[in-house]
């Protein structure tokens, strides 16, 4: 381990070897005990924020614990922590094990000099709970339980003086991180992407605006906007609550190949502009669990044919039921003569099968019934259905195409929960009387 004795102030150890924008420089050397920061999507809150907790771990010998949505976003805080650590020339070692012995979350590790450790973790109210040190909850409005999180997490910091940073993308209003906004115990930053532009960002605006071809989607992204959501179906808070940072939108092969295992498809057939997805639900104690989304983006039909015909002689697959409007008839019809009308169902989208399909999936997730993988695709494809209401008092489905699509793996999701519930279920066999033979009539 080398010495670390006299330590240099914070941001004069990162200018020797970083050129930072100023808002990331004034992030970096922020004095304050607590801070808020609602930065717009690729300004570098999670490289500004890693470097500042791994500096101030180092100045004040103590723990640091950075909080991700998911295991894929807690790998790349700890990649960026490496890069820090080699940047500034601080010896570390790093190591990843199992989290309280439970093997599906994993902790990610640095020991730095002095014996500080910096830990990289999936959020959850417990490992919110298991460490105590100073805190940085990364994309804070896209954690799953936030307010048990925050329950757990804010007594540990208050041993020792805790820091804690909470840094995000705003996700719509009524979640911990829009309460947070106005809370005064907290020094708040704004970064829009016109504030990274002025600050030295290379980026041509008016193009990324056009690009993205959704205004709302910009304003909340880039413009760091707490958008409205009234006219959505599902609520970024209602979707996160769905997300499982232990899930994978690639398929479970031991899952599919299990023999116990109750595993439901639902396909929502493209062609041209919109994705082929396949969603793969497995009913699990009364619960809904992904153990896939497959999708196919400009592929002929023959190419979705073999995959969804290679998913449904899996062991689990029990049902699917495809999305036959328009393009996806000649599909849903080869299927279901290939493998029976009773394991393949075609249905014909209409105002008010859709109205039934999304319905059900919303209730399903507001009852908490759902798991799906936390992934930002997903995310804003359920986000973009909208419920509207015609001048006529009918109710129809709308989803903007500039968010992805139209909702396919909304769709293809709601479309399995279809086939879950149109299932017969698995044989039972019930013991009866014994059957009595006799002679009957004339012998």
């Amino acid at each position: 381990m080398i010495a670390i004795e006299p330590l240099p102030e914070p941001v004069e150890a990162s200018r020797t070897v970083l050129s930072m924008p100023a808002y990331q420089v004034a992030a970096v050397n922020s004095a304050a005990r607590f801070t808020w920061h609602n930065w717009a999507r690729q300004t570098g809150k999670s490289f500004a924020l890693s470097l500042r907790r791994v500096l101030r771990g180092l100045a004040r010998r103590r723990t640091q614990v950075l909080l991700s949505a998911s295991e894929r976003q807690s790998r790349e805080m700890m990649e960026k922590v490496r890069m820090h650590c080699r940047m500034l020339q601080v010896a570390c070692e790093f190591r990843e094990s199992d989290c309280f012995g439970a093997s599906a979350v994993r902790r990610l590790e640095a020991a730095l000099p002095g014996g500080v450790r910096v830990i990289a973790l999936p959020a959850n109210p417990a490992t919110a709970r298991g460490f105590s040190g100073d805190v940085l909850l990364d994309e804070f409005a896209m954690h799953r339980d936030d307010r048990e999180i925050w329950s757990a997490l804010f007594p540990t910091l208050l041993r020792g003086g805790g820091e804690l940073d909470v840094a995000s993308t705003p996700r719509g209003r009524g979640n911990l991180f829009h309460r947070l906004r106005t809370n005064d115990s907290f020094e708040h930053t704004t970064v829009t992407i016109h504030d990274a532009v002025a600050a030295g960002l290379p980026v041509d605006v008016g193009l990324l605006r056009s690009a993205m071809d959704d205004e709302a989607a910009f304003r909340q992204e880039f413009e760091c906007e707490f958008v409205d959501e009234s006219t959505a179906l599902l609520s970024h808070d209602l979707i996160t609550r769905c997300q499982d940072a232990g899930l994978s939108v690639e398929p479970d092969e031991a899952r599919l190949a299990s023999a116990d295992a109750r595993v439901f498809a639902g396909v929502d057939v493209g062609r041209t502009r919109d994705l082929t997805v396949i969603w793969l639900w497995e009913s699990l104690e009364g619960h809904f669990v992904t153990r896939g989304v497959v999708e196919l983006s400009n592929q002929p039909f023959s190419v979705q044919r073999r995959v969804i015909e290679s998913l449904l002689g899996r062991r689990a697959v029990r049902r699917l039921a495809i999305d036959r409007t328009g393009l996806g008839a000649m599909l849903a019809e080869e299927l279901a003569a290939r493998f029976g009308e009773h394991r393949v169902e075609g249905v014909a989208f209409s105002n008010g099968i859709k109205s039934d399909l999304a319905g059900r999936l919303r209730v399903q997730a507001e009852r908490g019934l759902l798991r799906i993988p936390v992934d930002d695709r997903i995310r804003q494809d359920w986000h973009a259905l909208e419920r509207v209401v015609t001048p006529a008092g009918g109710v129809r489905y709308e989803s903007d195409r500039g968010r992805g699509g139209h909702s396919d793996r909304f769709w293809a999701a709601a479309l399995g929960l279809y086939a879950v519930d149109d299932s017969s279920g698995a044989i039972e066999y019930v013991p009866g009387r014994a059957l009595q033979f006799a002679r009957l009539g004339a012998w």
